[in-house]
């Protein structure tokens, strides 16, 4: 799939999305049912800072609870949605501190931008804008965030090197994400709804660290691993009828883990 086709078919999927919170006034259940896919994030309702009315269920772990954010800091969410990992890293940084995030979607900017006003933050920010050209002034940010958004980049690797340039000397990424170890079956790998629900475009778990190790970025370590299992029905209705016949024990896994790096 070409890189303008595939960030039309995700911008319109999580406008969907943004929207369809906005209409029913729910956190997660929203996203969940329109990607037809439940992601497998921690539950954020006993962490500080939490707004349900920004999470859209659409994480798959919860980066903030790794990261090492502190008071003070500038902290830079990559897409950011309507603000979830946003307003949890500003009770972290305090008033000194600021949190932007970014996304590529007009209607997230919007909901995020009502999230905030309802919460009364003077040191957040949204920005409209592409993870592979970020709208961020270099060596400005301590701590950079993403949760289940880089694997939906086209171009990962200018991705981690926007990442890398706007990073302070010494700071560092803390990102969650979607991998995958062993073969993917065709199906799955072409299908547009496994792309928007952060699987056919997931790379493998050996090649996505070694791609923020070659960015530049030290240290670079898993500190958190989860398996993500799709139901038999969802893998029935993105794989050929031979793969079916074949039998779906697939030497393949899907997994969510959250990487650190630094700078």
């Amino acid at each position: 799939m070409e890189e303008k086709k595939i960030k039309e078919i995700v911008k319109e999927k999580y406008g969907e999305i943004a929207k369809e919170s906005s209409d029913c006034g729910c956190g997660c259940c929203c996203g969940s049912q329109t990607l037809e896919i439940n992601m497998i994030g921690d539950s954020y309702d006993k962490i500080r800072g939490y707004v349900p009315d920004a999470d859209l269920g659409l994480g798959c772990g919860v980066p903030t609870e790794y990261a090492g954010i502190r008071d003070g800091d500038t902290v830079l969410d990559l897409g950011s949605g309507a603000g979830n990992d946003v307003f949890i890293a500003c009770s972290i940084t305090g008033e000194s501190g600021e949190v932007i995030g970014v996304d590529m979607t007009e209607a997230m900017i919007k909901k995020a931008n009502e999230n905030k006003e309802k919460l009364g933050y003077k040191n957040v920010e949204f920005r409209l804008g592409e993870i592979e050209n970020l709208p961020i002034e270099s060596e400005t940010v301590d701590v950079v965030l993403s949760n289940c958004v880089l694997n939906l980049v086209p171009d990962k690797e200018r991705a981690f090197s926007e990442i890398f340039r706007v990073l302070k000397p010494g700071a560092h990424l803390c990102i969650s994400d979607v991998v995958i170890q062993g073969e993917m079956p065709e199906g799955l790998q072409k299908s547009a709804e496994m792309y928007t629900g952060c699987i056919a475009g997931a790379l493998q778990q050996e090649q996505y660290i070694n791609l923020i190790k070659e960015r530049g970025f030290k240290n670079a370590e898993i500190v958190q691993t989860k398996e993500i299992l799709l139901s038999r029905a969802l893998l029935l209705k993105h794989i050929s009828p031979e793969e079916a016949k074949a039998g779906l024990n697939y030497n393949f896994g899907i997994y969510s883990i959250t990487v650190k790096g630094k700078k």
